[in-house]
């Protein structure tokens, strides 16, 4: 079995365990299927994910202009509290960014290697835990844009991180945490203009399960430009990366735009 595509993140169904899809033009891979069985991928290329031009890929699955063009990569992506769109403010297209930055967003805890603080769109629970690698995840509030999501998130990572360590989160160096009670004691670190939103109703944990028959005891990042052929056996699936029998680990989405050819034996 053969395929050839571009690489973009794999789309998740949840599950017990999470179900996990490489989707193509004109095909997908069930990757929970492959679980057990050796796989190859090799580079072909590479293609933009924007302008769908066969461009080397900047950042992100985009070119270079792509990437310093596209309101889909604006600064506020990563810092939402950069968000100006409920001002009438653009940063590089107000349409869009109006689209995306004003509607409902979910500020969260989530446990893995540690307590992370982070924030979603609505639309993208529990998709975006998911692509953490999280073990388990809840809801502090919801807020009505992404400014106010962005401004919480920078006053509760004074006291949670914000970034998850990847390298632990896939030794299943995890920790064991009271989500409900730590969510219960932060009311008081909230800033004052999303602190109205806060519920103080309890709020359900959701517990995530991954596909992983082996979890690595040592662990090698592959990078398909400095190794453009790899073979190997493929034993998990966590986040958005792939783990093999020889402990290297492969992240699907930080490879977004490679055009390659994907061989099951």
């Amino acid at each position: 079995m053969q395929f050839e595509a571009t690489l973009r993140k794999m789309t998740t169904e949840i599950g017990d365990p999470i179900q996990y899809y490489m989707i193509f033009d004109d095909n997908f891979i069930n990757v929970n299927q492959l679980l057990g069985k050796e796989i190859s991928i090799d580079l072909l290329g590479s293609q933009c994910l924007n302008c769908l031009k066969s461009k080397k890929v900047f950042r992100q699955g985009f070119c270079y202009d792509c990437f310093y063009k596209s309101p889909m990569v604006g600064d506020w992506i990563m810092r939402p509290e950069l968000s100006t769109a409920h001002l009438g403010i653009a940063d590089r297209d107000l349409d869009y960014e109006t689209q995306v930055q004003i509607t409902p967003h979910i500020i969260y805890l989530a446990s893995s290697c540690e307590v992370k603080v982070g924030v979603t769109r609505g639309t993208q629970v529990p998709t975006r835990w998911i692509d953490q690698g999280a073990e388990a995840a809840i809801p502090i509030m919801e807020v009505p844009n992404r400014y106010l999501a962005g401004v919480t998130e920078v006053a509760l990572k004074n006291h949670f991180v914000d970034k998850t360590n990847w390298r632990k989160m896939l030794l299943n160096d995890v920790v064991d945490v009271d989500l409900e009670e730590a969510r219960a004691k932060l009311q008081d670190l909230l800033p004052g203009e999303s602190r109205e939103f806060y519920d103080l109703k309890p709020q359900t944990v959701m517990k995530l399960s991954y596909p992983v028959l082996q979890y690595p005891t040592k662990i090698k990042s592959l990078s398909l430009e400095k190794m453009p052929n790899f073979k190997g056996i493929l034993t998990g699936i966590k986040g958005q990366y792939l783990m093999f029998e020889d402990g290297t680990v492969f992240n699907v989405r930080s490879a977004e735009g490679s055009v390659v050819r994907i061989s099951v034996y």
